[in-house]
């Protein structure tokens, strides 16, 4: 079987492994619990797979920041780089995005929605900047710094919305609605999901593309695979790769907020993430991070969102269960890797660029992470 077709069937079979397991995990803890667990998975199809409204409007709508804030985790990781902090990034971009619709209502469309994504991005690597010169100025581990960060922008946007883009009345925590230009159009008629989600797409072959068909992409994954070995051997400057990875990590995990602000929320207000940046960390790791991997593990993760709502709505059962059933997963994922390597022969490679599964294991992060 050729290295492609290897690639894509891993990128399918693994969202499909786990999504069987974290049926059978939520399963198990529910009949446990003592709730009715026939009545929750019914429930939880119904929110997120039972009707294309329910996939459209729930589970690709949260899949969409998901995907976003996911691919710059998994370039950061690529890298080297152990970026926590996409919540941060995203609220950055999010507050941002509020701000361009507000300040520069009157223009048109065309221009408007463009430059609301494009405040989007460069404040989610503009907030990635700040972790990064900490990490090399200073040499402060981006773990800490992005986590920190983190909280900074949560109460950063708590601020906006109760000083200078609270609503006009003063009288709620949250912006005025962002006006119909700056808004998203819905691509799927009668339902929620609107272009961020076409906007994802695109995002993950190119990026996959780039990563493995271009000298730029090349140096990234042999930095984050041995950064001595490219110094050394290969001439890269490793802390320049390894930065810019970073930012532009941040900048996509932005991008999230932005697409969040104008085809979700339509206004800034402290809750608008519900932790979209943590899960994308999983969401990542679970797409081994490779980008087409990726976008069936933020559908997968945007369907259990979706339908852990679902669940709580039809059936009382608490979503927070759901959301012990995603820290399972992510331990097994975890350890099916580190199982895979160790059964993995010495020489198992060949020429090109190793595949998906060949690499994750190289940059799943570990309690002493290398810095690049």
């Amino acid at each position: 079987m050729s290295r492609i077709h290897r690639a894509g069937w891993s990128s399918v079979a693994l969202p499909l492994a786990v999504l069987s397991l974290s049926l059978v995990l939520l399963a198990g803890v529910l009949h446990l619990a003592g709730y009715d667990a026939e009545r929750a998975l019914v429930a939880l199809w119904r929110g997120s797979f039972g009707s294309t409204h329910a996939f459209a409007s729930a589970t690709l709508v949260r899949a969409t920041p998901l995907l976003l804030a996911g691919l710059g985790v998994a370039l950061a990781f690529r890298a080297g780089i152990w970026n926590i902090g996409a919540e941060g990034q995203l609220l950055a971009g999010a507050a941002a995005a509020t701000g361009v619709s507000v300040l520069l209502a009157d223009m048109p469309r065309l221009l408007l929605v463009p430059m609301v994504l494009a405040a989007g991005v460069l404040a989610g690597t503009l907030w990635a900047s700040i972790a990064e010169g900490l990490r090399r100025r200073r040499g402060v581990l981006e773990v800490i710094s992005t986590i920190m960060l983190n909280f900074v922008a949560l109460h950063l946007v708590g601020v906006l919305v109760h000083g200078p883009l609270q609503e006009p009345l003063g009288i709620y925590p949250q912006s005025a609605p962002i006006v119909d230009a700056a808004r998203l159009p819905r691509i799927v008629p009668g339902t929620r999901l609107h272009a961020g989600f076409a906007i994802a797409l695109l995002v993950a072959p190119a990026l996959w593309w780039w990563l493995r068909s271009t000298a730029a992409g090349f140096r990234l994954r042999a930095v984050g695979a041995n950064p001595d070995a490219a110094t050394i051997a290969g001439r890269i400057d490793a802390a320049r790769v390894a930065g810019l990875a970073f930012l532009v990590g941040g900048g996509l995990a932005g991008l999230a907020g932005a697409v969040e602000v104008s085809g979700v929320t339509f206004a800034l207000y402290e809750s608008l993430s519900p932790g979209y940046g943590y899960t994308a960390i999983v969401v990542a790791l679970l797409g081994r991070l490779d980008p087409l991997a990726i976008v069936p593990s933020a559908i997968l993760f945007g369907a259990l969102e979706s339908g852990a709502l679902a669940m709580q709505r039809d059936a009382g059962i608490p979503s927070v269960v759901v959301t012990a059933i995603e820290a399972v997963l992510v331990l097994a994922v975890v350890l099916a890797d580190r199982w895979a390597a160790s059964r993995r022969l010495p020489n198992d490679s060949g020429g090109g660029p190793p595949d998906a599964a060949r690499e994750a294991p190289k940059v799943t992060p570990s309690p002493t992470p290398s810095i690049a």
